[in-house]
């Protein structure tokens, strides 16, 4: 398949001729949370066919923004990583996370799947520094029979599919209240007031995890056009 180039000796336009085919965004948002094998990838983004997965993952790898690897045992399974090339795409992909969570989220439409894993990366987009001042904790997310996890140290915020080892606090939601609690109709406080969540763990932890994610306020892209 012949790549499509917009032919322009600029930056930007040099970056979306590697990253800007349908889906390629997508496999790097998979592929930031840790290596995945091909399955994987498939179950994480429904709607993508077999082939073109694979000549998309052809692509990446002879752009040099991902390679094949073997996980480490028990697993022994070939999978894909990004390399240093593609892992330098995380803060972009982040600020396209933000920006759709104040720009782009409406009411979600009856065609459009939702995985609660996708939640990994958007614990990083909106993580806010200056509240975990000080905090050093890991913390638990299950979310229906989903669990993935946050391990916060002084400001800075790392988050990995699967459980946690030793957490040090856990919340527990389904996937519905969830659903409610990143479109901003639920907040935390009154998911857990209200028994829609449920946490465990240290005291200081659970109190200092209502003010870390913080989800923008959302706006309306269509401008005010009602006279003054």
């Amino acid at each position: 398949m012949e790549q499509r180039t917009y032919n322009q000796y600029c930056a930007t336009a040099r970056t979306l001729d590697l990253v800007g085919e349908r889906w390629t965004l997508l496999l790097i948002r998979e592929l930031l949370t840790g290596p995945k094998r091909f399955g994987d990838l498939q179950a994480g983004l429904r709607g993508l066919g077999t082939g073109l997965l694979s000549a998309r993952l052809k692509h990446l790898e002879a752009e040099g923004l991902a390679h094949k690897i073997t996980l480490p045992p028990p697993a022994r399974t070939p999978a894909y990583a990004l390399t240093e090339a593609g892992e330098e795409l995380g803060p972009a992909v982040l600020a396209l996370a933000r920006w759709g969570l104040k720009w782009a989220m409406d009411e979600r439409r009856e065609t459009e799947t939702f995985h609660p894993g996708w939640a990994v990366l958007g614990l990083r987009a909106c993580f806010d520094p200056d509240a975990a001042a000080g905090l050093r904790a890991v913390y638990e997310f299950r979310v229906g029979d989903e669990f993935f996890h946050a391990r916060v140290d002084e400001g800075t915020i790392e988050t990995l599919h699967g459980p946690a080892q030793h957490p040090d606090a856990v919340l527990t939601i389904g996937q519905d209240d969830f659903l409610r609690l990143t479109g901003q109709d639920l907040t935390l406080a009154e998911a857990i007031e209200t028994g829609a969540a449920s946490v465990s763990g240290d005291a200081e932890a659970l109190t200092r995890l209502r003010g870390l994610f913080r989800l923008p306020h959302r706006r309306d892209r269509k401008p005010d056009t009602a006279a003054p």
